[in-house]
């Protein structure tokens, strides 16, 4: 219904592309009917576009920033699509550059603002439908290079889901719709372009973009784009660490990650990611833990707060350094020993999914190694532990240990108190602690005139 509403409504032009002229039309959506003005347009990507328009190139605000406002949501960046080629965009503005070799842009920069501008993509010469792409494909599907330029439509053919393929142009400021994207976004459905599986093979982060988006978005997964996704799961171990390390970044950070997360589990897109998290999950403290951590990760990104990603990381794979750090103290290994072996283990393993940069890695262990320092309420250990740089964050993931009933509630109340209290009342505080038992010294001197007695009976 929707969709003859549309047909009756807004204006249709006929592409020049006669291959897919039968399957797709342009829909030009005016802004009476969507409502998106230029003022709602990063300057940066509007003074992009106005100045590729004048050097006598088409340039369109794309993507997620469309989608965005259309569902009444701030754009976290714009990016801009043109046909101008990535040199022609780098003669126009002085500050910028091309960056990409799978798939090469411009960044340009306004500012402290940087806006991504793509060349229209094009199918392969090869083939000869828009949507039989196979541009220098792995053994899997996998695109390895997306160099190939094409036309406004084939680009919007080229793109993952409908509702990321329209283009605004601030100029007339109407919507390029080929693909029913507007209609989808208006009836909550998330639907990806083409045939599923190809797509899928092509790029297996897809499919983690559509949990993401299905949850961050509050849509519907259409039936013929959520029916392949568990079968295909193995092609994301083809897919580079750093590739996936980012895209699960996104989702950790969506605001809705754990939701995301089940859904991932639901459909086993964990395997290969955070494989310990079908462990953890059926664990009643670690399902526990896991839960409180996205939970609270999910509200600060929700009321934009900081999230660190460290912090997120380590709590997502703590439980698998606990159950590592206790097998390697079971085996005589001492405590310290056996926590360091431990996190090497957990990360080494992580690393070959996931490639966690040596930044958030480095603060990762600073957390984990000071979790046994805080059962030590005596001496000067609580001031030194204080004055430690990452103290903040491994203070925050003992309160989240304690509140998931994994360590003493006694303890995270002791530390909340100290850190209220002046330094006159910290002082009070450890002295009212019990000092610990020190262990009786052996005299030297008895020691020695114990050998000169064994010595003096040896010559007798």
């Amino acid at each position: 219904m929707i969709r003859k509403l549309l047909q009756k409504v807004f204006k249709r032009k006929k592409t020049a592309d006669t291959a897919s002229d039968s399957l797709f039309r342009l829909c030009v959506i005016p802004v009476k009917h969507h409502g998106i003005h230029r003022n709602q347009i990063s300057s940066c990507a509007l003074k992009i576009t106005q100045e590729l328009q004048k050097a006598g190139f088409s340039a369109f605000v794309v993507g997620g920033a469309v989608r965005d406002l259309l569902l009444g949501l701030e754009p976290k960046d714009f990016d801009v699509a043109t046909n101008a080629t990535p040199e022609q965009v780098r003669s126009v503005f002085r500050r910028s550059r091309i960056i990409g070799r799978r798939f090469r842009l411009a960044h340009v920069m306004c500012g402290l603002e940087t806006v991504e501008v793509s060349t229209f993509r094009g199918p392969s010469p090869d083939n000869a439908h828009p949507l039989g792409v196979n541009d220098s494909t792995d053994q899997h599907g996998r695109l390895l290079h997306d160099n190939v330029f094409g036309s406004q439509e084939e680009d919007a053919i080229r793109r993952d889901f409908t509702m990321n393929a329209l283009f605004y142009d601030p100029a007339t400021e109407e919507i390029h719709d080929y693909l029913n994207g507007y209609e989808d976004i208006r009836s909550g459905a998330l639907r990806i372009i083409g045939e599923p599986v190809s797509r899928y093979r092509e790029d297996p982060v897809r499919m983690l973009r559509a949990v993401r988006l299905a949850a961050k978005l509050g849509l519907q997964m259409d039936p013929e784009t959520a029916q392949p996704i568990g079968d295909l799961a193995p092609l994301l171990q083809n897919v580079p660490a750093s590739r996936l390390f980012d895209e699960m970044l996104k989702l950790l950070l969506s605001g809705h990650s754990l939701a995301c997360l089940v859904d991932l589990r639901a459909r086993g897109l964990h395997h290969g990611l955070l494989p310990m998290l079908d462990i953890i999950l059926e664990q009643p403290m670690g399902e526990r833990f896991i839960t409180l951590a996205l939970k609270n990760t999910d509200e600060r990104v929700l009321q934009n707060k900081p999230v660190s990603p460290a912090f997120l990381f380590a709590s997502l794979l703590w439980h698998e350094v606990l159950a590592s750090w206790n097998s390697y103290k079971a085996h005589g290994e001492k405590p310290s020993v056996a926590l360091y072996k431990a996190m090497d283990d957990v990360l080494a393993k992580q690393q070959k999914n996931l490639a966690i940069p040596r930044r958030f890695s480095a603060t990762i262990q600073e957390i984990w190694i000071m979790q046994p320092r805080f059962e030590s309420c005596t001496g000067r250990g609580p001031f030194r532990l204080i004055s430690h740089p990452r103290f903040r964050a491994a203070y925050d993931f003992m309160l989240l240990r304690a509140e998931s009933g994994e360590t003493s509630a006694e303890i995270a109340s002791w530390w909340k108190d100290f850190l209220s209290a002046n330094q006159e009342q910290r002082d009070k505080m450890i002295q009212t602690l019990p000092s610990p038992k020190k262990r009786k010294r052996r005299s030297r001197r008895k020691s020695t005139s114990n050998k000169i007695d064994v010595s003096e009976k040896a010559v007798s």
